[in-house]
């Protein structure tokens, strides 16, 4: 009788979560981003949140959470009850602050479940419209021969302009000046004015001033060109092999959340950013649709954690 009572109660326990993902949702649901409204993440985020909204039955909510790199918006995430009820949209610096920090106020492994990658933005390169370089290869042979002559900008130390741009000293051997700045809007001010040589942002950014004539656009981080920007070569066409750098933006979960909430999720992104309003406008922004499963995206995560911890010992970054 007593083993009966114990696989009962087992049972019970096994069903519930299943339970309530079926039920789910049942009231509104809060997406947190770590980040500004109007930056990429802001925009992103609101892109999907608004169609997912109409495609749960239930209104979904994004509450801008700024402040450490993310952090403070990650760490709401993995306190909060694993319930489908709170989600989160991370981007490339989610996986630099595992190496950025000595210690983060949450386990990156242990408290977030992967939900979907929405798409990743390659990052362009610009230089003010006075300098003399025509495209990266003109850049990097100027920073061969008058090496710590080329200052960069950055919107702030870890970010992942900074990251990538030090990936691209790397590559190809050569010194430059880091300035971060508070932000991008900052940096991009001085280099119109030309304090600064040169500037990396994710595409959205860049892309109206560069087609206004305001900068010149002078490479992409990406295998292939940009559909909103298909006169720019990337770097990769332009000898330097390996320079593929990007932000992204994709969902978290705390930890716990039941398996079939976060397959519905991902299938629901996955259609979404598979919409034609919603992938013009990703398209406008330079932003790669994908879409994907909870295991792919933790396969992602962790390919960027690896690729950017490396990053970060060799130019010896650290934010603490």
């Amino acid at each position: 009788m007593q083993r009966r009572h114990v696989t009962a109660a087992l049972a019970a326990t096994v069903a519930a979560p299943l339970v309530r993902a079926q039920n789910w949702p049942t009231r509104p649901i809060k997406v947190l981003v770590g980040y500004p409204p109007g930056g990429f993440t802001d925009v992103t985020a609101r892109l999907i949140c608004d169609k997912l909204g109409q495609r749960l039955g239930q209104p979904v909510i994004v509450d801008n959470k700024p402040g450490a790199n993310g952090i403070v918006a990650v760490d709401t995430l993995g306190r909060s009850a694993p319930d489908g009820n709170t989600f989160a949209v991370v981007i490339a610096a989610h996986a630099a602050n595992t190496s950025l920090y000595k210690k983060l106020p949450y386990d990156p492994k242990k408290d977030f479940a992967a939900v979907s990658l929405i798409g990743v933005s390659p990052l362009v390169a610009a230089v003010n419209n006075e300098a003399p370089y025509k495209g990266a290869k003109d850049l990097i042979a100027f920073a061969k021969a008058n090496p710590g002559k080329i200052s960069y900008g950055s919107s702030g130390n870890g970010s992942a302009v900074h990251l990538s741009t030090e990936l691209l000293k790397s590559l190809t051997g050569t010194r430059m000046v880091h300035i971060p700045y508070r932000g991008s809007a900052a940096a991009f001010t001085d280099l119109l004015g030309g304090q600064i040589h040169l500037f990396m942002d994710a595409a959205q950014g860049l892309i109206a001033p560069g087609k206004a004539g305001k900068v010149r656009l002078i490479g992409v981080a990406s295998e292939k060109r940009l559909p909103a920007l298909p006169d720019v070569p990337t770097f990769v066409e332009q000898g330097v092999n390996g320079f593929v750098a990007s932000t992204w933006a994709g969902v978290l979960a705390p930890a716990g959340t039941p398996a079939p909430i976060l397959k519905r999720v991902a299938d629901e992104i996955a259609a979404i950013v598979k919409l034609d309003d919603v992938r013009a406008k990703m398209d406008a922004m330079g932003t790669i649709p994908v879409g994907n499963s909870p295991a792919e995206f933790q396969s992602f995560i962790d390919a960027e954690t690896a690729k950017w911890g490396k990053v970060i010992r060799e130019a010896n970054v650290s934010l603490d």
